[in-house]
C-alpha cells in the first residue's frame, strides 16, 4: 500500500474536470443503488448566527475504501478537509483539501440529475445566486446539454454582473444578468438555485411548464429557496438522500411533512440505476440536493487515483505503532 497522501487545492484542479466529476459521481450512484456504497446520514451542528458544523461520510465496498469530509461554515469562511481510510485495515490513504472537491461534487450531482431530467433539447439556464457555486454549477449543466444561453440573477447587482462577464469568457456563450428574478426563470427550461437564502422566494406561478430545477443552496433547517407552490407542480422529486432531505431540507419537510408518505421523493442513485428519463407529460422536476458522503467519496476516490499515477500530492508518513499506541505517561497512585 502506497504511504498515505496530503492532496492540496491546486492537485485536486490540476487532477478533475466537471465532465469526469460527474462520470465519478455517477458511477458511485450506480454502487449506492447497487448496495456496495453505503452513505453516512449527514449531520451538523449550529452556532452563533448561522455558523455551522458539518460532517458526512461513506463507505465504498467494491473500492475498499472509507472517509468523512468534515467543515465548519463560518462567516469568516470555511476549511473543507475528506479523509479516506483503508476499509480493511483502518490505514489512512489520505486527506484531500476539499474546497474545489466540494465544487465538483455539488456541481456533479446537478449534472447527473439534469442529464437525466431536463429536456433533452433544453438550451438555456437561469441561474440564482452568483456566490462560489454558481461557476461550478454553469459547467455542470454545460457538460450535459448544449447551452445558448445563461441568465444570472443575484440580489447583488455587481456580484451577478461578475458572474456574468467571467462566465461570458470561461465558457463562451451569452451571459446575460436579469433584472429581476422573474425575467431570469421566464421561460428557462433549465434553472439552478444556489443561494444561502432564508425566506424562500422562487416559486412556482413563475417558473416555466416543463422545466427542470436543481436547488442546491438550502441544507439545513433555517434556509428554504421555494416557496409552497412548487412542489405540488413537479411531476419528478429526486434527492441525492432521502433520509438527509428529511432531517434538514424545510422545503420538502413542509411539503411531505416530517413523518408522512415520502416515497414519492426519489433517490437520485434510484434513477441513475434504472437508467430513467424525463417523463413526457413532466411539468416540472426537481432535484433537491443536500449532499452526501458517496457523491464527495466519488470524487475523493477518482482524485486519489489520479494523484497516485501522476505522483500528485504530498506523501505523508505513515505512523508507526508506538506513535499509533503511545503508553500514556501514569504514575504510581495515578
Amino acid at each position: 500500500m502506497s504511504a498515505p497522501r496530503w492532496i492540496a487545492e491546486a492537485d485536486v484542479v490540476a487532477l478533475l474536470d466537471l465532465p469526469a466529476a460527474i462520470a465519478a459521481v455517477r458511477r458511485g450512484l450506480a454502487q449506492e443503488a447497487r448496495g456496495t456504497a453505503q452513505n453516512m446520514v449527514k449531520t451538523h451542528v449550529r452556532w452563533s448566527d448561522g455558523d455551522t458544523l458539518h460532517a458526512i461520510g461513506a463507505v465504498f465496498g467494491d473500492d475498499g475504501l472509507a472517509g468523512t469530509k468534515t467543515w465548519a461554515h463560518t462567516a469568516g469562511g470555511a476549511t473543507p478537509l475528506l479523509v479516506l481510510f483503508d476499509a480493511a485495515s483502518g490505514a489512512l490513504r489520505a486527506v484531500i483539501e476539499a474546497f474545489a472537491l466540494g465544487q465538483l461534487r455539488t456541481g456533479a450531482v446537478s449534472g447527473v440529475a439534469t442529464d437525466i431530467l431536463a429536456d433533452p433539447a433544453a438550451d438555456e439556464l437561469a441561474l440564482i445566486g452568483s456566490g462560489r457555486q454558481a461557476m461550478a454549477q454553469v459547467a455542470a449543466v454545460r457538460a450535459v446539454r448544449r447551452l445558448r444561453r445563461v441568465r444570472v440573477f443575484s440580489p447583488t447587482a455587481a456580484h451577478a454582473a461578475g458572474l456574468a462577464a467571467r462566465a461570458a469568457v470561461i465558457f463562451d456563450l451569452p451571459v446575460d444578468v436579469a433584472e429581476t428574478l422573474d425575467a431570469a426563470v421566464h421561460g428557462a427550461p433549465m434553472v439552478t438555485v444556489a443561494t444561502r437564502a432564508r425566506v424562500p422566494f422562487v416559486s412556482g406561478a413563475s417558473l416555466a411548464r416543463g422545466a427542470h430545477v436543481n436547488a442546491i443552496g438550502a441544507i439545513t433547517p433555517e434556509r428554504a429557496e421555494l416557496t409552497a407552490d412548487v412542489l405540488p407542480r413537479c411531476s419528478v422529486v429526486t434527492a441525492d438522500s432521502v433520509a438527509a432531505a428529511q432531517r434538514l431540507s424545510r422545503e420538502l419537510r413542509d411539503h411531505f411533512g416530517e413523518s408522512g408518505d415520502w416515497s414519492a421523493v426519489r433517490p437520485l442513485c434510484e434513477l441513475v440505476a434504472a437508467d430513467a428519463s424525463r417523463p413526457a407529460d413532466a411539468d416540472l422536476t426537481l432535484l433537491k440536493a443536500m449532499g452526501t458522503g458517496v457523491s464527495d467519496l466519488s470524487v475523493g476516490i477518482e482524485v486519489l487515483r489520479r494523484a497516485e499515477r501522476a505522483g500528485r500530492g504530498r506523501e505523508v508518513p505513515a505512523p508507526t505503532k508506538a506513535e499509533l499506541f503511545p503508553i500514556p505517561p501514569f504514575e504510581k497512585g495515578g
